[in-house]
């Protein structure tokens, strides 16, 4: 029998994580899986299914659209179904999607698994992070959020690594298989570890829209676009930046990358930590942190042991917002917080599309040398976000309450 709990019955009064918090971190770690190992695979995809390597990258760009449009649909559309349900389905559209694309026989069909896949990734994570932060005490929600996403960092020094491993050297489908593997894993682990949580009533589809409509809930949609969008503007280019400016063999970007990866994890983290210290203010000191970083980073890319510090730092910051992001925009839609929650990864998607873009603007009319400076100037934009929001949330409140 599973267990049923009211929301205030959820959270546990001891300072460990729940092993529940865990199922969803899993699912995380092989949405993450499957959304970046394609990146070490598309040689090989290409070569089998006999399209260009243009052609195959494609395969990211539709899962990046997916994920930015359907995390907000198919929430409007699931908005009546209990999380830990919709925590299934979720999976189970992951699994068919993962499952299809082992047995794609051609491009069109891979594309078809990828675009199935990419709508359970926004929506799936928002719910896990709603749920996590209903798992833990009230003080530790942020440090929850930031474990579900640790996830995702995970996944770029482990799972990645590994799905390329297998891929090159038992064919892609196999690494596609094992990500299908991992997504069973976690179904199970949700199914009977992750507590029942009663609603009081069903879901008002209007009310979850007036919440996303929110124009505090959309400053920090905008603000975290950015962060994200400064993220992607230099790391989209990190390879050309560290074999073409900074002199590193190509063979050694690999090693550089999962450094960078353990900064991520890191400091997603420390960030979550953070967030549940001081939301606001530690939000505004990591975009000041990242724009400094991104300009020191600009100055000391000939030198490659400054180079490899402030990667790794820059790694940290650059995640360390985003536990605090989820967990403001989930503190500000707290009535109705699930599309908000949801759509809040097709923000900073769009944001990723957006810094990538910018970053080959960059490349063309400035330079290599460039991308970070300019990656700096867009995580300014994101500190004003923050500044912004804070002084109409919670300074405005404070002044009114004298």
């Amino acid at each position: 029998m599973q267990p049923s709990v009211t929301k205030e019955q959820v959270s546990p009064q001891n300072d460990r994580f729940p092993a529940a918090l865990f199922c969803l971190t899993a699912g995380a770690f092989a949405i993450g899986m499957t959304e970046f190992v394609i990146m070490g695979l598309l040689p090989n995809v290409a070569n089998d299914l006999h399209v260009t390597i243009p052609q195959a990258g494609q395969l990211i760009t539709s899962y990046a659209l997916g994920v930015a449009v359907g995390a907000p649909v198919l929430t409007v559309l699931t908005h009546r179904i209990p999380q830990k349900q919709l925590l299934c389905l979720l999976m189970i559209i992951f699994i068919l999607g993962n499952a299809l694309a082992v047995i794609a026989p051609n491009y069109g069909l891979l594309m078809a698994s990828r675009l199935v896949t990419a709508l359970a990734h926004g929506t799936f994570l928002g719910a896990s992070s709603l749920i996590a932060a209903r798992l833990v005490r009230p003080e530790k929600r942020a440090s929850a959020v930031s474990m579900v996403l640790a996830g995702l960092t995970i996944a770029n020094i482990i799972g990645v690594p590994f799905g390329t491993f297998i891929g090159q050297y038992l064919g892609w489908r196999s690494s596609f298989g094992a990500i299908t593997i991992m997504g069973m894993i976690s179904l199970i682990g949700i199914f009977f570890l992750i507590p029942k949580i009663e609603q009081s009533g069903p879901s008002s589809l209007a009310k979850e829209f007036r919440s996303l409509i929110n124009p505090q809930v959309l400053l920090i949609l905008f603000t975290g676009a950015f962060g994200c969008g400064s993220m992607f503007t230099v790391f989209t280019y990190i390879t050309p930046l560290l074999t073409d400016v900074s002199g590193f063999q190509e063979h050694s970007v690999t090693w550089i990358l999962v450094m960078f990866g353990v900064g991520v994890t890191l400091g997603n983290i420390i960030g979550g930590r953070l967030a549940d210290w001081k939301l606001m203010p530690s939000l505004i000191a990591t975009f000041t942190i990242l724009v400094i970083l991104l300009v020191i980073l600009s100055s000391v890319l000939h030198n490659q042991i400054l180079t490899l510090v402030f990667v790794f730092l820059w790694g940290a910051a650059a995640f360390g917002i985003m536990p605090g992001i989820q967990i403001r925009i989930m503190n500000l839609a707290h009535e109705a917080p699930r599309l908000a929650a949801t759509s809040s990864h097709s923000a900073l998607n769009l944001g990723n599309a957006g810094g990538a873009f910018l970053g080959g603007v960059v490349i063309t009319h400035l330079g290599l040398p460039y991308v970070p400076l300019i990656g700096g100037a867009v995580a300014v934009v994101g500190i004003l976000g923050s500044i912004l929001s804070y002084y109409l949330v919670e300074k405005r409140a404070s002044t009114k309450t004298i």
